[in-house]
């Protein structure tokens, strides 16, 4: 218990650059804050201004109700748009539309819940305690550890967006961002066929657009050739930028070579066993159980405010183009 303790108490350990007092209206080291000043372009001024505006606009937006409006909540969507508050603004509208549309697949993110606790157990998809030399946390999946038959799409898509929700309440995660592993070792056409292909092409365009999160690599190793047409499809629906920071390795040897295996569990070639690693991330949901629940609340009642990328559409409108590729990829999947 020692061990856990220090870990979670000291997340920059190993990592002397990252260390430095506190400051009290953050709550982040000052080495922390010289990134979010250097990549967000955040300081005092514009942290309070962009908050201020935010709030007011919430205030007067009849299209929601029951937003939370304080600071760690609503900064989430301004560090991720570089206090753009515009930006800011059509994510938090997209945000809430995306728990509107997929409530059926991620209602009650709650970790206590029977199937969601099975799945964390077994080891499907928890973060590092340990975070990389940027002082970005590490999210790991091992798709292998889903099991089909037990499991549905909705107990991936909640301990999934459980999983972030509860990341994104600790500020030093919304300035340094993310980091995503997962190992696809096992995977077979039960665990692609749990998913509608129509679910699972609007979470994976929309998600990038809708979920405030600085995600800054995406590392996937033991990938078996038929899950590729899966991935290429999937690149087909992301941003240029996504797309350029996914690597994918054939060993977890090459893996380690990429990142710190510090950072990684034992089976991935680090020094922390899996199962240690999941009961301290079971502290940090027990911790902010409440507020992620409290979320819950939220609602949008029109989406009339959601302006895309061409300025016109609804995130809720889906390519055909990209439904064809998708659907097309599900299908080579199932015959090979």
């Amino acid at each position: 218990m020692t061990t856990t303790r220090v870990i979670l108490n000291f997340p920059w350990i190993g990592n002397d650059k990252l260390k430095g007092d506190f400051f009290q209206d953050t709550g982040v080291t000052d080495a922390v804050m010289k990134i979010a000043r250097k990549e967000l372009r955040e300081d005092k001024a514009i942290r309070e201004q962009s908050l201020e505006q935010l709030r007011d606009w919430l205030l007067k937006n009849g299209d929601v109700e029951n937003v939370r409006t304080e600071d760690l909540f609503l900064l989430r969507f301004l560090r991720t748009k570089k206090f753009s508050v515009p930006m800011a603004q059509q994510m938090i509208l997209k945000y809430l539309n995306f728990r509107k549309v997929f409530t059926h697949l991620i209602h009650t993110l709650d970790y206590m819940s029977p199937s969601i606790l099975k799945l964390l157990d077994g080891g499907y998809l928890f973060p590092s305690p340990i975070r990389d030399k940027h002082g970005r946390r590490v999210i790991i999946g091992f798709a292998n550890h889903f099991n089909p038959t037990e499991h549905n799409s909705s107990d991936m898509a909640r301990l999934h967006f459980l999983t972030y929700e509860t990341l994104m309440e600790d500020p030093e995660n919304q300035i340094c961002g993310f980091v995503h592993i997962g190992d696809f070792k096992g995977i077979s056409t039960a665990h692609i066929a749990c998913w509608n292909p129509t679910d699972f092409l609007r979470i994976l365009k929309w998600g990038e657009q809708s979920i405030p999160m600085r995600n800054k690599e995406v590392h996937l190793v033991n990938v078996p050739s038929t899950v590729k047409y899966i991935i290429e499809a999937g690149k087909s629906m992301v941003s240029k930028k996504m797309k350029e920071r996914l690597q994918v390795h054939v060993t977890p040897q090459e893996l380690c070579r990429k990142m710190d295996p510090a950072c990684l569990p034992k089976e991935l070639g680090g020094t922390i066993p899996m199962t240690e690693m999941i009961e301290m991330w079971k502290m940090e949901l027990a911790a902010k159980r409440n507020l992620v629940l409290s979320s819950e609340k939220m609602r949008i009642l029109s989406d009339r405010g959601i302006v895309s990328r061409n300025g016109t559409d609804r995130n809720n409108n889906s390519s055909s183009l990209g439904m064809d590729t998708i659907t097309g990829s599900f299908r080579k999947l199932e015959v090979d």
